[in-house]
């Protein structure tokens, strides 16, 4: 079980005025999962972890060995959550750095679709150059520009390496079951395709196909994840403050209401930088509307404490930390010496790498503590594959309650399609004009 230590945001909160909210969670809670709150036709998320592979997770497996078999490299086509939760379930298991030396067998996975950069799309180009490679298309609609765009130029660059018939065998589509453009295009070119379900949102959608046939490929057990997402709903089922999503969706919204606007979201894991994405997309559409929210921002320790430290340390008091912690990995790394000791390390010698970093994360709470900034902890404990998988869904969960207690509806987003409208008009796609 996550273990969530809010023993450092006393300085800030009283342990009464968390005691008084027990009715406002325990409502929240049972909102969310009577469906009786706003949003509850995309509460199919809650019921996607699963002890035993289905007949569509025996087929993302097959498919992942057919593509871990023919290809040097997998591009996952999609944005915002067709691309967040798979990305950072890979790095926060292989690191950022997992596509170093990979090739048929374990491919690499690059994604593409996010954005509108041409330099990235010139880099992607050349990675693909000379390799045998496979594409997931994730989308519900397949309308959305940006990986749109992405999925036309792949898709013509896969039939003119492999013909139509040989790219045929290298597409996948994710995407709603009966309605919309990547549907119709999926049935009529005959690409293999896989379910979003329409009651599951996209921040809330990476225990399905989304983030499962990604994951796989990239050889990832998603048995195993599904299996720690089905942990953590029998776990994090508790009405009761011992209860760990209790103790983070309601400390978060009493600091809120104390003037903490602000939550950075924090691991001293640099493979975790995506993860902290995900977790800024989940709860920054989630809760940003009706003029409410706390703004999700995330960080990396230590490096950004020769970055924002100096913001965090003394900068404006309308903050707060969340930081994740995982146990040190079997493999060490001791200090050595140096005769000479010019760096004046010769003090660590014989000490473990994990032992500093675990003094560092120690003397950072500490240090943000004194300067006035609430730290909550959560201790994850084994960083694996199960482990992810709890992982996603206990703050699913927190999302969930965190925004009923808000007031806001956690499943929606209107504010994103603000953007959109402006850009169409500007690209003068039809319908756009006024």
């Amino acid at each position: 079980m996550i273990k969530v230590d809010i023993s450092n945001v006393w300085g800030q909160l009283a342990l009464p005025d968390l005691l008084a909210m027990e009715e406002e969670v325990a409502d929240a809670h049972n909102t969310l999962t009577d469906g009786t709150g706003a949003g509850s036709d995309f509460l199919g998320w809650l019921n996607l972890p699963v002890r035993e592979p289905s007949e569509e997770v025996i087929r993302i497996q097959k498919a992942a060995q057919k593509i871990r078999k023919n290809s040097d490299a997998f591009v996952v086509i999609g944005i915002g959550g067709s691309y967040l939760g798979p990305r950072a379930a890979i790095e926060l298991l292989q690191g950022p750095n997992h596509n170093i030396g990979k090739g048929k067998g374990n491919p690499q996975i690059f994604f593409a679709g996010n954005g509108l950069s041409t330099r990235h799309w010139n880099e992607l180009t050349r990675l693909l150059e000379d390799k045998d490679f496979s594409i997931a298309i994730i989308s519900k609609s397949g309308t959305t520009t940006e990986p749109a765009i992405a999925t036309r130029a792949l898709r013509w660059m896969l039939e003119r390496k492999y013909g139509t018939d040989g790219a045929k065998e290298r597409i996948f589509a994710i995407t709603d079951p009966c309605k919309g453009a990547l549907r119709q295009m999926a049935t009529e070119e005959g690409w293999e395709t896989f379910v979003i379900p329409p009651n599951v949102g996209g921040r809330f959608s990476v225990l399905t196909a989304v983030g499962l046939l990604p994951l796989a490929v990239a050889g990832i057990d998603i048995v195993q994840v599904l299996n720690g997402a089905a942990d953590a709903k029998e776990m994090y089922d508790l009405r009761a403050f011992e209860n760990p999503a209790w103790q983070y969706a309601a400390v978060r919204n009493l600091l809120y209401r104390n003037g903490k606007s602000l939550e950075l979201f924090e691991s001293f894991e640099p493979g975790f930088k995506m993860f902290g994405g995900w977790w800024q997309q989940l709860f920054g559409e989630s809760e940003g509307k009706d003029g409410k929210g706390i703004f999700p921002a995330t960080a990396e320790f230590t490096a950004d404490l020769h970055s924002l430290g100096q913001m965090i340390q003394q900068g404006q008091r309308n903050m707060f930390e969340t930081m994740v912690r995982f146990d040190a990995p079997e493999q060490k790394y001791t200090i050595g010496s140096d005769w000479k000791n010019l760096d004046g390390l010769n003090y660590l010698e014989g000490k473990t790498l994990d032992f500093v970093d675990e003094k560092a994360f120690l003397g950072t709470v500490a240090a943000h503590v004194d300067g006035g900034v609430p730290v909550i902890i959560m201790d994850a404990g084994e960083l694996n594959d199960r482990k992810v998988g709890e992982l996603f869904y206990f703050l699913e969960l927190c999302c969930g309650i965190s925004a009923y207690i808000l007031g806001v509806n956690p499943f929606n987003q209107p504010g994103v399609e603000l953007y959109k409208r402006n850009m169409f008009q500007l690209l003068g796609k039809p319908g756009y004009e006024k």
